[in-house]
């Protein structure tokens, strides 16, 4: 175990979560399955502005908001409500990435706390987590909706650390995004950015103390 952090705090939405599924529920409505990203950018764009505003709004707002706006002027196979319910439908029935599982596992048994902070809902992290068989690993199940502010804005990392009883210092943000990894540096926290895809990082953001394929990979590492 790395004694700089004793916390481990996951994002979900496409860092847990494997979300090219999501395409599949767009095609299914009518709409072309590239959307789903479109989508889901937007969403994040939005979520991201209301915060930089200092307002906020749900993740399932947003998105609902969002998918009406791409839904017009498409010939759906069924009515615009229906679409909009069978691709939100969709975010319920994702699976965890294949390495997640077992990565989760090995920190666990490494001594970690493990807790997740989402900007979408708990509930949903609840219901893939279980049904992955993993969701005793987690103390906790953060989501911004119960937080001042959206990630990345700093308030939202403090308020999970807060949650957890504690110090931002005392923490390790593992995430796909790197704007996640850089408004969790900027809160104080240490960061691990999950590059499966063998993506560039962004020289404008704060580079991450760990760069790693898989969760099995920080495991080893957070161990060597």
């Amino acid at each position: 175990m790395n004694a700089a952090a004793s916390v481990i705090v996951f994002d979900v939405n496409e860092t847990l979560s494997d979300m090219s599924p999501m395409e599949n529920r767009f095609v299914e409505v009518g709409a072309p399955g590239y959307l789903a990203r479109i989508w889901f950018a937007s969403l994040l764009r939005d979520g991201f502005a209301l915060a930089a505003s200092g307002d906020s709004a749900r993740f399932s707002v947003i998105g609902t908001a969002i998918l009406h706006d791409l839904f017009r002027g498409i010939a759906l196979t069924r009515t615009a409500d229906e679409a909009v319910s069978h691709v939100l439908e969709g975010l319920g029935t994702l699976n965890l990435h294949p390495d997640v599982a077992d990565g989760v596992r090995a920190l666990k048994v490494s001594g970690y706390r493990l807790a997740t902070l989402s900007n979408g809902s708990a509930r949903l992290a609840q219901a893939m987590l279980s049904e992955a068989g993993i969701r005793d690993n987690f103390d906790a199940l953060l989501t911004v909706e119960d937080a001042p502010a959206w990630k990345p804005v700093g308030s939202a990392y403090h308020y999970a650390a807060n949650a957890l009883g504690v110090q931002p210092a005392d923490m390790l943000l593992v995430a796909v995004h790197p704007w996640d990894i850089h408004g969790a540096a900027q809160a104080g926290l240490s960061t691990a950015w999950i590059n499966r895809g063998d993506a560039p990082y962004p020289s404008y953001f704060a580079q991450p103390d760990y760069t790693v394929p898989t969760l099995h990979e920080l495991a080893a590492r957070l161990n060597a």
